[in-house]
């Protein structure tokens, strides 16, 4: 696994002069083999134990494994995990355009899927397979993808339960009862509505999933799991468009892994395939 890859994915959860140390190394990746620790703590004004420190946080012995590792990186270039965008060797604009952002959407993916362990998507999507009934709530932006998904989970014969305004779901959620699954989609997880929601699902002995970025936001904190979302870019109108993708990638699993688990729902997805092709050609 490619240091940088992992430093990226872990960012979000590191303290203050570690991500100092991190957005460092992630942009002078290919001038890191001149510094050594000592150096690298005096560009950055701190102590070069936090520099050590940091090493081994990441699973290296120490700071030279660490340079040595990313050098390599660096050296490989073909994977561009130094997260510089794709030189394409077209000269049609458009083409390297579309080749970079393709990149910068698998950078994104791959991160995602890092801070996800398999153990933990699998753990997911049993629980909502198995629950009695799914609801599903997401405000603004974040209602499109949770629309999207709930209308899969109905394809396969899944209960579920779907609201985009908290109000409704806060009546709605008198009806949960022990073994149900709420889904709940926030960027930044800081909705105080969403909160009050998850912690009242909580106490009816309900299962709550955040689906938020990977950072530390109070929805997590009321949250039995989590589905992560890592995707950075400085570019504002770039970014939401790798979160969105890296999510979709990701709800895209769970949805395979659904329908993987139970020929049955495979089979209620058919049939109603079936009647949805009936109805748009009469």
């Amino acid at each position: 696994m490619s240091p940088l890859l992992k430093i990226r994915a872990e960012r979000d959860q590191m303290s203050a002069i570690e991500r100092r140390i991190a957005d460092f190394l992630l942009d002078n990746a290919h001038l890191l083999r001149d510094y050594s620790s000592q150096q690298l703590a005096n560009a950055l004004g701190i102590s070069q134990s936090s520099v050590v420190k940091f090493s081994q946080k990441l699973g290296f012995k120490g700071y030279p494994d660490l340079k040595y590792s990313i050098g390599e990186a660096v050296a490989r270039g073909g994977n561009n995990d130094d997260g510089e965008t794709v030189a394409a060797s077209h000269d049609n604009p458009h083409t390297v355009l579309a080749e970079n952002l393709w990149h910068l959407k698998a950078q994104a993916e791959a991160e995602t899927r890092l801070i996800n362990p398999p153990e933990a998507i699998d753990a997911i999507a049993a629980a909502i397979t198995q629950a009695g009934k799914v609801f599903i709530i997401g405000l603004g932006e974040d209602g499109i993808p949770a629309r999207a998904f709930a209308t899969r989970l109905s394809m396969l014969g899944i209960l579920t339960v779907h609201y985009v305004d908290a109000i409704l779901m806060q009546a709605g959620v008198s009806a949960a009862a022990p073994g149900d699954v709420l889904l709940v989609f926030s960027e930044h997880g800081r909705q105080a509505a969403l909160c009050q929601i998850s912690r009242l699902f909580r106490e009816r002995v309900g299962k709550v999933i955040s689906v938020t970025r990977h950072t530390p936001n109070p929805l997590r904190a009321h949250a039995d799991a989590s589905l992560l979302v890592s995707a950075h870019d400085e570019r504002r109108y770039i970014e939401p468009l790798l979160y969105q993708s890296a999510l979709q990638h990701l709800l895209d699993l769970i949805f395979v892994l659904s329908c993987e688990a139970s020929e049955s729902r495979r089979s209620q997805l058919d049939v109603n395939f079936e009647r949805m092709r009936d109805l748009l050609d009469t």
